[in-house]
């Protein structure tokens, strides 16, 4: 879809409103209320400039044409105090009630640019977890009898709030002893249990003491996005990196991925293909200390939070970066090993699309089916514009292996697998139809002006053109659901799963700093903040330095070709399956803020088949085959055993009783695998015995091949008209 035009209108209204904040940004704000006992987190000038330009786009492109007003407030502040405390286990009642003063003024402040209320409220939360991790250390030394008959209510979201310290301490006391017994239950001795535990909490203290204004702005920029639609979303600098690395399933670096363990940065998994595999002196568990920019001093990383180090660590292909490294296994006082790595484009191909071969024989005959599992739809737009001839993209990976299956697996059919798949590139949903439709309508589009575009498939022929199938589930969206609508449109394919999330809305990524003019974020520089106070981001006069981040707006509206909106309803298969999602916890349906469902006219499009006959005789098929399946009887009861510990709130602190139960519940789960391993030939498990990746069995891939195995048999009661 071209928002072109849309942009440009935003750049030109967008620079007059920003050319009117940056002047107002000299205005005192509001004297933020410090709350006592911590280092209070402020925002920045930066921030509170960005929230009143989200403030006029969401009024002026967002597509509910929405106003924020006090109502907005309302929602908003109760969306921003459950984000920060969704289980009531840290604010307390006199705490809700003074933030209740910020209820109907948060509209106003935010168009002021005002944050000083959201900032108070989340270092009041600060302070009391940190009253928590500290009652919580003194409690784990405390000789707890672990036979009383009493419990823990871990979920009290429908209780009250805690209206004194005293009742935090007595539900943070449960909770710690809960955490004692599930390390005894492990089979650890009580001291190393009182070890354990103390490092924890004392790491999760030090983690969450390095919080930063940026952290905060995005869990009050979440709230705020929520309450307008489910995906208009704001990310700060940081998040957008990692937004836009996952759309185009690249980004340069070394090549490493990090985890952060007591303080200490450490290597979890070395990516195949980049520097740091080439170059073969990093391991798994190595432990990077410091990192030095090509020949430039060392900079000591220890203590720090793990996404500063990464922006440390990453960097432009072809420049130089080193690294103090402590190799597995060694002592944190050895001397560290020095290595030097030159960045590169890292691919990361374990996210891509990939394809499988499996026969089945149905009716006596075996059918060769080609499996393409695809995660997301994805596309390096940065490396396409800059001319990439071998640029990443979810069509030309796709095309890739069709053409392999074709040609040197030789399948009788292909599925395309879209379970969990949440969408990605509008642009490559359309694209990837076409490799299975020849010309024609793939996706409507209404924007927020009442205009409706059709986008078209423009390139003729198809690369496949045999039978076809597509699997879905409750996490396939928005781009998935564009191609498995248009698929089951056109009578291409059998659409075999759940139903989809039900996300019919189009985002498009705008970054703000692309709508500033230079001179503005110069302007902008000279007014940011040289307060050095902890907790808030690293200030900076430079005009390069400047980040405003990235904000995914919902600007239009997506439809089916034959006119039905995904929104909401999703797309129901031609072949349903019971769901092993909770239908009720997960979907469009499901968010307050979600906009409707509703119809357009059908688009010029001409069918390729009539499936109506052949869907019939498939469900038949199917209902019967799954009526006898011990498989999907199992799912059938890990649903209904769900929804029983969906209601509960409160776990034993018996450990006894707690152990019996665990225990059966390993008794079960054991027998019913060994049961299930039996139908299929293989050996029975011990308790304690690991299922390997081997031996995992997908049921829902396999009644979908043997829908696609009907779905052959009778291939010769339609026909296609590919136009090839």
């Amino acid at each position: 879809m071209d928002f072109k035009s849309f942009k440009e209108m935003l750049k030109r209204i967008f620079f007059v409103i920003f050319t009117a904040a940056v002047l107002a940004c000299q205005a005192a704000p509001k004297t933020q209320p410090m709350v006592e006992g911590i280092t209070n987190v402020k925002p920045d000038e930066q921030q509170q400039l960005v929230i009143k330009e989200i403030v006029n786009l969401i009024e002026s492109y967002n597509y509910k044409k929405i106003q924020i007003n006090d109502s907005i407030s309302s929602i908003v502040l109760d969306k921003y105090i459950k984000s920060l405390d969704p289980g009531k286990n840290y604010f307390l009642a006199s705490d809700i009630k003074e933030f209740d003063k910020y209820r109907s003024t948060l509209d106003d402040d935010f168009k002021n640019g005002d944050l000083s209320g959201p900032f108070f409220i989340y270092n009041v939360y600060a302070k009391r977890l940190n009253e928590y991790f500290n009652y919580s250390l003194a409690q784990i030394k405390t000789k707890f009898d672990f036979n009383q008959n009493d419990t823990y209510v871990y979920d009290r979201e429908k209780q009250p709030w805690a209206t004194s310290l005293t009742a935090l301490n007595d539900n943070w006391k449960k909770r710690v002893k809960y955490e004692l017994i599930n390390l005894n239950l492990a089979g650890t001795a009580e001291a190393k249990n009182v070890e354990t535990l103390t490092k924890r909490y004392k790491n999760l203290q030090s983690q969450t003491s390095k919080t930063n204004n940026q952290d905060v702005f995005q869990i009050l920029m979440d709230a705020f996005t929520e309450s307008i639609d489910p995906h208009t979303n704001y990310f700060n600098p940081t998040n957008a990196a990692a937004f836009n690395e996952d759309m185009s399933r690249s980004f340069e670096g070394i090549g490493a991925r990090l985890q952060l363990e007591n303080e200490v940065v450490k290597i979890s998994e070395i990516i195949a293909g980049g520097p740091a595999f080439k170059g073969k002196q990093l391991s798994a568990g190595d432990r990077i200390i410091a990192v030095a920019q090509g020949d430039g001093e060392f900079v000591d990383v220890v203590g720090w939070r793990l996404d500063n180090t990464v922006s440390k660590i990453k960097g432009p292909k072809g420049t130089k970066v080193r690294l103090k490294v402590i190799p597995a296994g060694k002592e944190m006082s050895s001397k560290p090993v020095i290595i030097e790595l030159v960045r590169d484009r890292i691919v990361l191909e374990e996210t891509s699309a990939k394809k499988k071969v499996k026969t089945i024989n149905s009716n006596g005959k075996d059918y060769k089916i080609g499996i393409i599992t695809l995660p997301a739809f994805y596309a390096d737009f940065k490396a396409a514009n800059a001319g990439d001839k071998n640029y990443k993209s979810t069509t030309r990976d796709v095309k890739k292996l069709i053409d392999s299956l074709k040609t040197y697996d030789k399948v009788n059919a292909i599925v395309m697998d879209l379970r969990g798949n949440g969408g990605g590139s509008l642009v490559e949903a359309i694209s990837l139809t076409g490799l299975f439709i020849d010309k024609g309508p793939v996706v409507q589009v209404k924007d927020l002006r009442g205009k409706i575009e059709v986008d078209q498939d423009e390139n003729s022929g198809v690369a496949w053109d045999g039978p076809f199938g597509v699997m879905v589930d409750r996490l396939s969206a928005s781009a998935s659901e564009i191609f498995a609508g248009a698929i089951q449109d056109y009578g291409r394919g059998i659409i075999m799963g759940s139903q989809t999330y039900g996300k019919g809305t189009v985002q498009s990524s705008i970054d703000l700093n692309k709508l500033v003019n230079p001179n503005m974020l110069q302007r902008l520089a000279g007014l940011i903040s040289k307060d050095k106070t902890v907790g808030t981001s690293p200030s900076s006069a430079n005009p390069a330095d400047i980040n405003l981040g990235q904000i995914n707006l919902t600007m239009a509206k997506f439809y089916r070709v034959a006119g039905s909106s995904t929104q909401h309803k999703g797309v129901t298969p031609d072949v349903v399956f019971p769901s092993v999602y909770p239908m009720d916890k997960i979907g469009e349906d499901t968010e307050p803020s979600a906009l409707p469902w509703d119809v357009i006219p059908s688009s010029n499009f001409k069918a390729v088949a009539n499936l109506t006959a052949v869907k019939a005789q498939l469900i038949k098929n199917s209902e019967q085959r799954i009526a006898n399946s011990l498989d999907f009887k199992y799912l059938k009861q890990d649903i209904a055993d769900l929804k029983k510990r969906d209601s509960e709130v409160s776990v034993t602190l018996n450990e006894a009783k707690l152990k019996a139960e665990r225990d059966a519940q390993e008794a079960k789960t054991l027998a019913r695998q060994n049961e299930l391993r039996a139908l299929r030939g293989l050996p029975a498990l011990k308790k304690g015995d690991k299922v390997t990746k081997q031996d995992a069995f997908d049921f829902i891939e396999d009644e979908s091949l043997r829908v696609m195995g009907d779905f052959m048999q009778q291939s010769g009661s339609y026909v296609m008209n590919l136009g090839i």
